[in-house]
């Protein structure tokens, strides 16, 4: 299983599906954490999924001035939970790192505690005041990573938001790429315009330079009440103006928004796949209400669904007949 999804992901194959955790808050009493990860592992072991993301939740109080939906508690670290709670689910762990409020002893030393990490993704702090704070960046965990000669595979966030107001998201990608990044995970998506945008930007840009791109995994997740919803938005996904009425006003909302998340998936892979660009889909649950839960399940299903046939194992090509 390790060796297929990284061998996806280097040659840059389309079609690749994950599912995303975030581990239980620290508060959980270790009893409930491991009925938790029973669940979770029963529910994941026997579906067709390339890999599991593990999340590290950090407080981002500091990125907007709103009033956060749901209280931050801190949760247990994404590569503890995995070797700790996860060890009888045999997918890829891929396992996110946030350099907020890290130092470069600190995540130096991070690095060396985790040796047998194979996937990993380092995510940005959510603000400038974070990395003033402790004069570490982005760039310096890149630099890190690559100066330690560690050979896992390592990802990217990537914003389809931040493109619409900056313009310069896809220059991020190749950036991120050159300091060792071999594919990216997406915000949540339910903005199709910016996404598709981003897209465009990106396969153009490829075409122009001559530089070769790597593969996008467009998170995913339903919604099942007002008040999820909000904390959608807190988080800083963007959510149209017309579609936050439908879902608001719609007698089912996590039914309307499945079916809009399962359309939103649709129409991003035909557009990447008219240009032969590599995409796939993370599904998660930004709630942890059994009802979601349960909606991001059969969203998983239909996403495997749509990329069934792109997802089928490539026949090798028989040899030539000896004359």
């Amino acid at each position: 299983m390790q060796d297929l999804l990284k061998t996806k992901l280097v040659e840059g194959q389309s079609g690749i599906v994950l599912y995303s955790l975030t581990p239980p808050k620290i508060t959980t009493e270790e009893e409930r954490v491991t009925a938790i990860a029973y669940n979770q592992v029963e529910r994941l072991k026997n579906l067709d999924i390339d890999g599991l993301i593990l999340y590290d939740i950090q407080d981002e109080s500091l990125r907007t001035e709103k009033e956060r939906t749901f209280s931050f508690i801190p949760t247990i670290a994404p590569e503890q939970y995995s070797k700790q709670f996860l060890a009888d689910l045999s997918v890829p762990k891929i396992i996110y790192k946030s350099i907020a409020n890290q130092t470069k002893e600190t995540f130096s030393n991070w690095l060396e505690q985790n040796e047998d990490l194979q996937y990993s993704v380092f995510v940005g702090a959510s603000s400038h005041q974070q990395v003033a704070a402790t004069q570490f960046s982005l760039s310096d965990a890149y630099d890190l990573k690559k100066a330690s000669g560690r050979d896992f595979i390592l990802g990217g966030v990537t914003i389809p938001e931040r493109h619409n107001k900056k313009g310069d998201e896809h220059l991020r990608i190749f950036n991120k790429m050159d300091q060792g990044c071999n594919f990216f995970v997406s915000q949540c998506v339910y903005n199709l315009h910016d996404t598709k945008n981003l897209l465009s930007d990106y396969y153009y840009n490829s075409v122009e330079s001559g530089k070769q791109i790597a593969p996008v995994i467009f998170t995913l997740a339903p919604c099942g009440s007002l008040k999820t919803l909000q904390f959608m938005e807190w988080l800083g996904i963007e959510v149209p103006k017309w579609l936050y009425n439908d879902l608001k006003n719609s007698k089912d909302i996590l039914k309307a928004s499945l079916d809009t998340t399962t359309n939103i998936a649709a129409e991003i892979l035909n557009y990447a796949q008219a240009k032969n660009m590599p995409v796939g889909f993370n599904i998660e649950s930004v709630s942890i209400k059994k009802e979601e839960i349960n909606a991001a399940q059969e969203l998983l299903h239909n996403i495997l669904d749509l990329t069934k046939e792109i997802r089928k194992p490539k026949k090798a090509a028989r040899p030539a007949p000896a004359y």
